[in-house]
């Protein structure tokens, strides 16, 4: 079948029917427009909420001490269970399931001091490994504190974006010395800014990072306040958490199914979770914009049998010289699928200029930061030439099927 021929028809018909074909066509172009832009929204909401869980920490869970409320072996509830450094240890040696475990310690209050800057502030022993387990990223030029901090129980800080604007302003902290309660400590980095979706303890922009053993042999706190766990893609963290209860119920004899003697807060199944909302998020955008696009295939369906109608002659004597049904059926089908598919790409051009064009435009919102911008992408861009497509069909099948049917001597009475 010659494709060309297809489209000289097309131009036949839309210069016998330019108000109807030209409306139906932007009907396709607004419906398709439609649905790209809120896929893109529905895209752009979860590439933000993915770069916000992701500064959490990947794969993470946060254990907190806790207090029996189950009495065991002859000892009474109401105990209390605590987590030492050497639980990191312990945990790892115990939960082989767990990539990675580091140690906190937090205490607020701490009194800073730099030059005549005089702050309150939020300060964190922790682990050196928490530049992966909570993405506690250096900017360029500076260090997250390390494994010879940790050994040598150096004075050394690592600073949240914000308490670094607000005791440098514009001084590149780097090198430079601050008080803390009266005992100088070496700035020897700033986190990189990131987007967190929820926090413990504070966020992590106002925090004042140093090593564990120096917090511990500054302070002397003997409890750490939580561990953070790391586990494997995909790992069962249901599983791991009735582990984690197992290894420390052995080790401080509590009932493993005291829910109370620990506290774990696993962000693996808010994912999980986060996910299945954003994917219904998008079915219901795609549902909103399939039914645009359902009433501009009901257009295009109307122009095919006003097509036939005009041209049932046409169809009959065609017939009468031998032309097979299968050959009409799939002239009109492919004509269908062209008006349609010329009106979607119309849609999906504008929709994909206006969307870069407004992603690009540099605009500082906090509206933004949650939402996000919207994102045309390959999968977005596949499913709607697939909504197309199947529409196109649905609209070509039956007005084709008609045409298929003409009688060719009944189709000498029509002018």
């Amino acid at each position: 079948m010659n494709i060309s021929v297809i489209y000289n028809v097309f131009v036949r018909d839309f210069r016998k029917q330019k108000t109807r074909i030209a409306l139906t066509l932007f009907a396709l172009g607004w419906g398709t427009f439609s649905i790209m832009l809120l896929l893109g929204f529905g895209k752009g909401l979860q590439d933000q909420m993915g770069l916000q869980k992701m500064g959490m920490g990947s794969n993470i869970m946060v254990v907190w001490g806790g207090q029996t409320s189950i009495p065991f072996k002859g000892m009474g509830k109401g105990r209390r269970i605590s987590l030492y450094p050497e639980s990191i240890e312990y945990l790892k040696k115990n939960v082989p399931e767990i990539l990675d475990v580091g140690g906190e310690y937090d205490r607020w209050g701490i009194r800073v001091t730099y030059n005549d800057v005089v702050l309150s502030e939020h300060v964190n022993g922790v682990t050196p490994n928490y530049e992966k387990l909570r993405h506690f990223i250096p900017q360029n030029g500076g260090r997250m504190i390390n494994d010879l901090d940790l050994k040598l129980k150096r004075k050394v800080a690592f600073l949240g974006w914000e308490v670094s604007e607000r005791i440098f302003q514009d001084e590149d902290p780097i090198g430079k010395q601050i008080m803390m309660n009266s005992m100088p400590y070496t700035v020897v980095g700033v986190m990189q800014e990131k987007m967190v979706m929820g926090n413990y303890s504070g966020s992590d922009d106002s925090r004042i990072i140093i090593p564990l053993t120096t917090y511990k042999a500054t302070y002397g706190d003997p409890y750490l306040d939580n561990l953070v766990c790391q586990l494997s893609k995909g790992a069962d963290s249901k599983a791991i958490e009735k582990k984690i209860f197992a290894a420390f119920a052995d080790k401080y004899k509590f009932d493993p199914t005291d829910d109370r003697a620990l506290s774990i807060w696993d962000t693996i199944a808010g994912a999980k979770e986060f996910n299945n909302i954003m994917f219904g998020i998008n079915i219901f955008f795609g549902f909103i914009g399939g039914l645009t696009l359902l009433i501009a295939g009901v257009g295009v369906a109307n122009i095919m049998y006003v097509s036939i109608k005009k041209r049932t002659r046409e169809i009959g004597i065609k017939m009468a010289l031998g032309a097979r049904r299968s050959y009409i059926m799939m002239q009109f089908l492919l004509e269908s699928l062209l008006i349609t598919f010329i009106g979607g790409f119309g849609g999906m051009s504008f929709s994909y200029i206006l969307t870069e064009t407004f992603r690009r435009i540099p605009i500082e919102s906090d509206v933004l930061d949650m939402m996000g911008r919207p994102t045309i992408s390959l999968d977005i861009g596949i499913i709607v030439i697939t909504i197309l497509g199947i529409m196109g069909v649905m609209s070509g099948i039956f007005p084709a099927m008609k045409a298929s049917s003409v009688s060719p001597v009944e189709s000498l009475r029509y002018e």
